[in-house]
């Protein structure tokens, strides 16, 4: 028995779920996940607000190799990174390739192609519904829409701008992008 004790609490320790780092509008995420083989942490969560009326309609959590707060370093970095977004609230398709066309039209380059492949993937997002994006150099940067892997995107480029959306020099709202950055 008193080997036995020990065993199981070291057992437990194993198989116990991940711990989370951050909660927010009652969306808890992860504080590390694994990408390519490598492990990612939580760089901050935020709140993507909508309307004059501020309503929330997703956490966004950004994970990156090591935590960061300059968005400028973040953007000029060519590494693995992920976001995910979870909805907590119900979003049609179609307001989704608007969100999409906007936010790229905010970046440098030609992306119609990858946009065009991002809008394919899109949905009607319900509450709890989540999107995750992942970034691996020399790959390219993966869908994921309710949990189906909808391809990967080739190019640093694309990535770039993608990430640029939320962390670059026009995000959706302040506050996404500061609670992004762990400010």
């Amino acid at each position: 028995m008193r080997i036995l004790v020990p065993l199981l609490a070291c057992l437990a320790l194993l198989t116990a779920p991940p711990a989370f780092a951050a909660k927010k509008e009652g969306v808890s995420m992860p504080d590390t996940v694994e990408v390519a083989g490598q492990k990612l942490v939580l760089n901050g969560l935020g709140v993507r607000e909508a309307t004059v009326f501020n309503v929330n309609v997703y956490v966004a959590g950004l994970y990156l190799p090591q935590k960061v707060s300059s968005s400028m370093v973040i953007l000029a970095t060519d590494q693995p990174w992920r976001i995910v977004l979870s909805f907590v609230r119900d979003v049609e398709k179609d307001k989704l390739v608007d969100a999409w066309k906007e936010g790229f039209g905010h970046q440098k380059g030609d992306h119609t192609a990858g946009l065009a492949t991002l809008n394919k993937a899109m949905v009607d997002m319900k509450e709890k519904d989540t999107m995750v994006f992942t970034y691996v150099p020399g790959t390219g940067t993966t869908v994921e829409v309710k949990g189906a892997n909808k391809g990967t995107i080739a190019g640093a480029d694309f990535a770039k701008a993608l990430l640029g959306i939320w962390l670059g020099s026009h995000p959706p709202n302040e506050g996404l992008k500061k609670g992004m950055l762990g400010k």
